[in-house]
């Protein structure tokens, strides 16, 4: 009877956990997947081992493996190799301008134009814009429209370059007029061009000048962005 008891906790806590993990956004449920994979082969070498069927080594050795899976983001920092590595890999990527409200922050990739996003509030947090479907889109929209203006435009402007032959796109635009380009840091604005800290008065010029090309229509851009981005120009050379 205690067998039977402790294997059914054991199933009911599974399953808890894999229901858990379904909620999560796609990208991050590999993650939990993996989590539960390891929280489970923990589980049973316990069991395992207090029942006399494995030897304290092999219970040994699945600990270390566990404990090395969770330690590796921490090692990846420590090591100056892994570190430097990590850092060349960065650079390589190409640059990335950020512009972010309260419900979503998007990102635009300086080398091929492209929007991306990431969902900050609401029904749909930690979702990336691209695991999103239509429909989706369409609900997050409206959810932007009523809570925050800014987030709506941003996320007009994600799905215009998306469904660039969307017969809803200018009905979109006109709901969301008009941006609102006040408050900007000079950390945030760095961030709309892509710049770091110690930059000079010609290269926030070029990157200004990159990007708005980058946001050409015909490329999917939009006047919210374009005014996002002369409006950090304009701050960063007062």
């Amino acid at each position: 009877m205690p067998r039977i008891i402790l294997l059914l906790a054991v199933a009911i806590t599974l399953g808890l956990l894999i229901r858990q993990a379904q909620r999560q956004p796609p990208h991050k449920r590999r993650g939990a997947y993996l989590q539960i994979i390891l929280g489970g082969a923990v589980v049973g070498v316990i069991i395992l081992t207090l029942m006399g069927k494995m030897h304290w080594v092999g219970a040994a050795l699945t600990g270390l493996l566990v404990v090395a899976r969770q330690m590796l983001p921490v090692l990846l920092r420590l090591l100056p190799f892994l570190g430097q590595w990590r850092a060349q890999a960065s650079t390589t990527a190409g640059k990335q301008s950020e512009v972010s409200a309260r419900l979503i922050k998007m990102t635009l990739d300086h080398d091929n134009g492209e929007l991306s996003g990431v969902v900050l509030e609401g029904a749909y947090k930690d979702w990336l814009l691209s695991e999103l479907d239509r429909s989706q889109l369409d609900a997050l929209l409206d959810y932007c429209q009523q809570e925050d203006s800014d987030s709506a435009q941003l996320l007009t402007s994600y799905m215009d370059q998306r469904f660039p032959e969307d017969d809803h796109q200018s009905e979109r635009e006109s709901s969301v007029s008009g941006a609102n380009t006040t408050g900007l840091s000079r950390s945030e604005a760095l961030a709309i061009l892509g710049l770091s800290e110690e930059v000079s008065e010609a290269d926030i010029i070029a990157a200004h000048r990159t990007l708005i090309q980058k946001l050409h229509p015909d490329r999917g851009g939009n006047d919210y962005l374009a005014a996002k981005i002369n409006e950090a120009k304009d701050f960063l050379l007062r």
